[in-house]
């Protein structure tokens, strides 16, 4: 009786990774070109199959053959006019990716290389940070092929109101709500908001999240997905007996996640020893130096080279995968997708660091993940370690439903609380599937799980 229950044990596995291999398969051959977000349903089938084991019903219900495509897919036209009076022309994306648990929610990106595959990946990867965050919201992502680096405020505001006169017919408080990503800020979303609000004929604040202060933003948006980020980590460390303090830090990227994942490492007693943009590196031994950062980043829109000039006994190098050689104990990758591959994975590995934690979207090539998972380092995907930015997006919905503005550390406490909640799912997820510690596991089952419940109790739709 023993051996026939573990031989049709057996068996029911065979059948659900022949079922995860079909769906595998059917999204390659319809979409051969899409690699970006072939790598992201590779790494989520492969942690996901322990749930569809356990529960048959995720298998009867088709579930991942209904969540791998989306529920809208938007492409359009951007055209604009340059300041040289010369009529450019964009491809604008919305993938409206699944909504059980809420209204669509997820980002913009600008930038050259936003394409279908690139969108439908970050739109992916959302619906199960969304879940993960316990807020009632779902997946979704949008962008253009347009790069703001070099262009005036009149272009960029050019673009904008070109995109969104588009887009508005699509998005709402209650429909799908957007917010920044690469290449779109501040800035940017105040010109989104303002074309949807003149198009709309009326305010709708909760239509859009990362707004400025004056007409409906929150605080703590700005600093949210790097706090949020150093606040997983914190957990990931306090489980295993270790804190911040004296811990050395290499943070790719130079941007919004970045800068504030630096200011809360070092608030927590951590030296940051370098930081990136797209031109290569810097290395400043001594620390360094966040107020330089933000000075040449946030205000004078210049170069990470740059920091140079202000000390000049930093090293600068012009190869920005370089950053992985140097020897840390935390590795935050925070700028682009991809940027750590194998080699460079090993590389940390060998010298000796503790943590990888992704601040930015699927940072990690599919060979790096494997190293990390199979090492013996902490190691927590995006969709865990950056849902701090779309938890603090949902608050300030939150805010502007009610009419009531929190103060920073009202904002604070709430996403701290939450970044505790992600890492007490995902590390109880982990247990419950026979792979304690392991937070790509944890972290895609615990989305996943909630996700699909929802799915099968609304029915095939």
């Amino acid at each position: 009786m023993h051996k026939t229950l573990i031989k049709d044990e057996t068996k029911w596995e065979d059948q659900v990774q022949d079922y995860i291999d079909r769906v595998f398969e059917q999204i390659k051959w319809r979409d051969p070109h899409e690699t970006e977000f072939h790598q992201a349903v590779e790494v989520i089938f492969k942690s996901i199959k322990p749930a569809l084991v356990k529960n048959p019903t995720y298998v009867e219900n088709h579930i991942l053959d209904r969540l791998t495509e989306p529920e809208r897919t938007i492409t359009f036209r951007v055209p604009w006019v340059d300041d040289h009076g010369v009529v450019q022309v964009n491809r604008g994306f919305r993938v409206q990716f699944n909504s059980a648990i809420g209204p669509y929610k997820g980002g913009l990106r600008f930038h050259p290389s936003v394409n279908i595959s690139v969108v439908k990946f970050l739109g992916f990867q959302q619906i199960f940070k969304n879940a993960l965050t316990g807020q009632p919201i779902g997946g979704g992502k949008g962008g253009a092929d347009f790069d703001p680096k070099g262009k005036s405020d009149g272009e960029i505001m050019r673009f904008c109101q070109s995109f969104m006169s588009e887009l508005t017919r699509h998005i709402g408080p209650d429909v799908d709500v957007p917010a920044g990503d690469i290449g779109v800020g501040s800035r940017e979303l105040g010109y989104l908001f303002g074309q949807y609000k003149k198009q709309r004929g009326r305010f709708e604040a909760g239509a859009i999240t990362g707004k400025g202060l004056n007409f409906g933003g929150s605080l703590g948006r700005k600093e949210a997905t790097g706090y949020g980020a150093i606040y997983f980590v914190e957990n990931m460390m306090k489980a295993k007996g270790l804190n911040l303090k004296g811990q050395r830090i290499i943070v790719s990227g130079s941007g919004n996640v970045s800068i504030y994942a630096m200011e809360k490492a070092i608030e927590l007693g951590a030296t940051v020893l370098a930081c990136s943009d797209s031109d290569g590196f810097i290395h400043d031994k001594n620390g360094i130096n966040l107020e330089t950062v933000k000075q040449l980043k946030e205000q004078d829109n210049r170069r990470i080279h740059d920091y140079l000039d202000y000390h000049p006994d930093a090293i600068f190098s012009n190869e920005p995968s370089g950053i992985w050689a140097i020897p840390c104990d935390i590795a935050l990758p925070c700028a682009t997708q991809n940027e750590i591959d194998g080699t460079a994975a090993q590389t940390l590995i060998n010298n000796g660091v503790q943590v990888v934690a992704e601040g930015a979207n699927m940072p990690s090539m599919t060979e790096a993940v494997r190293l990390f998972v199979e090492s013996d380092i902490l190691y927590a995907p995006a969709k865990a370690v950056n849902a701090g930015g779309v938890a603090v997006s949902t608050l300030e919905m939150t805010q502007n439903i009610s009419g009531i503005a929190w103060t920073f550390e009202e904002v604070d406490k709430k996403l701290k609380d939450i970044m505790g909640d992600i890492y007490n799912n995902c590390s109880e997820a982990a247990k419950t599937y026979n792979a304690p510690g392991n937070f790509v596991v944890g972290a895609n089952i615990a989305g996943f799980v909630k996700v699909a419940d929802a799915m099968i109790e609304q029915g095939v739709i």
